[in-house]
């Protein structure tokens, strides 16, 4: 088992092409565990955008086909010296659970599933009802919340205007969304609240890409007030273009998006999902019910209205995020896997001490 002071070897697995909140999640943790000195893998798929993401000290092993994917994490966690084999997503996280000489780490980027989590040691819950859900098991579990990623240090020197870049005038305002283009983030009833209770000189602007965006693109057309922009880097430049972030999601366990916006000091308003309902709680920001395209459009409208009258510095909301700190959340991530190791060491210990009585009374 490895000393307390020891470097470990963490071998994170991510399966997906393109980059979304886990995903960003998963390579902002492992730049900085590099960055602390430990060992650090990620095996992710062939041409993964993972990989190009990465820090330099970090190395990228990349699957080219999904076949027996379990069984290839496992040969090459043990090939590599894994000390600990941390999943993202549910399809990784199956996959690390066949990963049986290391410690096996899950984080519930978007919920428990059975299937998915239950043959792990370890899991890292991103709020609290997660947490308190968890079925009863072997494995140890742990809130750590997910934190904001570092800034990408290459938009800044390409610095971006998105109004201007929209050709807004100073007096139209701005609402902007961040995320996949999925049913699970809601855009659809979002684009619906905007039609139909916008003002009409306002703009929605909508970052992100996904399997939806033909059937999003249908539903704005012939508004020309709404704008998909597809992937971009420069989410935190943008972010400070909105004059309202509105996360419409369906169903969210921790949306870094969210967190990013109050980073930057946008108001908020979002469906009380999961992990909003404990992030925003006790902060100047406002939840609508899930799945309610109609309140979802009122609360924008009078959102718009009471802003509207206010300067851009105004505009500005100050949160409180300490909880949501990158390096104590690294630390604390180090500090369990720890924990793990020294609980499966101690289990098998256990293990060895009764099949030595065992074959004691045999004897």
């Amino acid at each position: 088992m490895p000393s307390p002071f020891e470097p470990l070897t963490l071998v994170h697995v991510v399966f997906s092409s393109r980059i979304a909140g886990g995903e960003r999640h998963c390579i902002d943790l492992a730049n900085a565990q590099a960055a602390l000195g430990h060992r650090v893998h990620v095996i992710g798929s062939a041409e993964s955008a993972v990989a190009g993401a990465l820090a330099p000290n970090v190395q990228f092993h990349g699957l080219s086909l999904p076949l027996l994917r379990g069984w290839r994490v496992a040969a090459l966690a043990r090939r590599l010296g894994a000390d600990v084999c941390h999943g993202h997503l549910g399809p990784a996280c199956k996959a690390v659970a066949h990963a049986r000489r290391a410690a096996r780490i899950g984080t519930l980027h978007v919920g428990y599933k059975a299937h998915h989590h239950a043959r792990l040691d370890g899991l890292v819950c991103v709020n609290r009802a997660q947490h308190e859900s968890l079925p009863a098991g072997d494995h140890l579990a742990s809130v750590i919340y997910n934190w904001a990623p570092e800034r990408d240090a290459s938009t800044a020197t390409r610095p971006t205007d998105l109004r201007a870049e929209l050709g807004l005038q100073p007096h139209q305002l701005l609402v902007g969304s961040v995320g996949r283009l999925h049913r699970s983030k809601g855009m659809d009833l979002l684009i619906s609240a905007f039609k139909a209770h916008a003002p009409s000189d306002a703009v929605l602007a909508i970052l992100g890409e996904g399997p939806d965006e033909a059937l999003l693109r249908g539903l704005a057309a012939g508004d020309a007030r709404i704008r998909l922009l597809g992937f971009r880097r420069d989410v935190d430049q943008a972010l400070q273009a909105f004059d309202l972030f509105v996360s419409p999601s369906r169903e969210e366990a921790f949306p870094l998006a969210i967190l990013e916006a109050m980073r930057a000091g946008r108001p908020v308003l979002s469906t009380a999902t999961q992990g909003p309902r404990e992030m925003l709680a006790g902060q100047p920001a406002r939840l609508v019910p899930v799945e309610d395209a109609p309140a979802l459009g009122r609360a924008m409208a009078e959102e718009l209205a009471r802003l509207r009258p206010l300067s851009r510095a105004e505009r500005a909301v100050g949160y409180a995020t300490s909880a949501y700190d990158r390096s104590n959340a690294v630390a604390r991530t180090l500090g369990f896997y720890r924990d793990v190791i020294q609980h499966r060491a101690a289990q098998a210990s256990g293990f060895e001490e009764q099949d030595e009585a065992y074959a004691g009374w045999r004897g």
